[in-house]
């Protein structure tokens, strides 16, 4: 996942209607055949479809302007013009759409099982001559044109969807963590910051039964001004059915890191506050790490701990099981409550003719061109 994108801002735009056509019959034997003007075709639509097998955006990096195509245009002998073709645009599961102008949240894929939406419909064809024919006027010369498509500059949003999120200080053992229980390629080294985008890993239980599980960058404190790598990952669990906040047993903060990580999760969003949630209290090998458990647990009574060592293999099978709970206190819920109006968190867009000016992923400005204003 070295080329993780998770925002990205594209034009869109659906195909315009086919005219509709002004003939007649010409046939022998027939010398008034009257008006035989077909149809245009309808305009292709705006397609954006949710594939499984998908991580990020960065198709959609280099490519930002995605056009249906054009109904044809109808001919003689009620001859139908044809329907252009759809532009079909692939999203990984999670994807949130927002119109770039308004911050409307025009759809919200927040489960991994939808399919497809149509975001833009294509105009309609223009009527023939044929619709025109009358009692009076026998031969009209007149059609419609087809009409315009539509036009819209999209904020692409991906959300990551996981059941277990892990959320902890750099080095807190998370990679590791997710390693063992995946398989997961997850980078671990003796440093600060390893990890530098979110990884996903499929934990298959004994059951048959698949859990993902999600590490996203560590977080430090005044994380939520920008210290760090700051929040902006934290959106990707939004979507988890619960958390496990990962504590590493050796380090002298252990028993105020909890305290730390709510703190900046809820200055983030206030979705966390509602969560399922386990603590895990990694590298028990070490030394005085049961003593800090066990003041763990006494410091949360109402909150479920597990110890935990990946080096020894030590508590993983009651980890394992409590991730399980997580998944399963968090199917019935919302994991996405979308604030219908809300403008991204650090990626904006202002539209003005001709040309709209917006940032992109990492904050460099871009320009998109424009033959015609947005339509909203």
């Amino acid at each position: 996942m070295a080329g993780f994108v998770d925002e990205v801002l594209i034009r869109v735009s659906s195909g315009r209607g086919g005219n509709g056509c002004v003939a007649f019959r010409r046939e022998k034997y027939v010398p008034r055949g009257g008006p035989a003007g077909g149809d245009g075709g309808r305009g292709g639509d705006v397609v954006f479809q949710v594939r499984r097998n998908m991580r990020t955006l960065v198709h959609l990096r280099y490519g930002r302007v995605f056009r249906a195509k054009n109904g044809q245009d109808g001919e003689g002998t009620r001859r139908f013009g044809a329907k252009g073709h759809d532009c079909v645009i692939p999203l990984p599961p999670g994807c949130l759409l927002r119109d770039a102008q308004t911050h409307e949240v025009l759809h919200d894929f927040g489960h991994a099982h939808e399919g497809c939406v149509t975001l833009l419909s294509g105009g309609r064809g223009g009527w023939g001559n044929y619709h025109f024919r009358g009692p009076v006027q026998q031969a009209p010369q007149r059609a419609h044109s087809g009409q315009p498509g539509q036009e819209r500059v999209v904020h692409v949003e991906l959300r990551i969807v996981a059941d277990v999120g892990f959320v902890g200080l750099p080095n807190a053992g998370k990679s590791s963590l997710l390693n063992f229980f995946t398989h997961a390629r997850s980078r671990v080294a003796p440093y600060p910051f390893t990890t530098r985008i979110p990884y996903l890993g499929v934990l298959r239980t004994g059951d048959g039964r698949d859990v993902i599980l999600a590490d996203v960058p560590g977080i430090l404190e005044r994380a939520s001004q920008g210290v760090g790598l700051g929040l902006r990952f934290l959106k990707h669990l939004t979507r988890c059915a619960g958390l496990a906040f990962l504590i590493d047993l050796a380090d002298e903060r252990a028993l105020h890191t909890y305290d730390l990580l709510c703190k900046e999760l809820y200055a983030f969003s206030p979705v966390f506050e509602t969560k399922a949630r386990v603590l895990v209290g990694t590298k028990l090998d070490l030394p005085n790490a049961r003593e800090c458990l066990q003041q763990l647990r006494a410091q949360h009574p109402s909150t479920e701990v597990c110890g935990v060592s990946v080096h020894n293999r030590w508590g993983l099978d009651e980890l394992q099981e409590a991730f399980v709970r997580l998944s399963d206190a968090g199917a019935g819920a919302s994991r996405s409550p979308v604030q219908r109006n809300r403008a991204p968190s650090f990626m904006y867009a202002q539209l003005e003719d001709p040309v709209c000016q917006a940032r992109d992923d990492f904050g460099a400005t871009v320009s998109l061109s424009r033959k015609r204003k947005v339509r909203g």
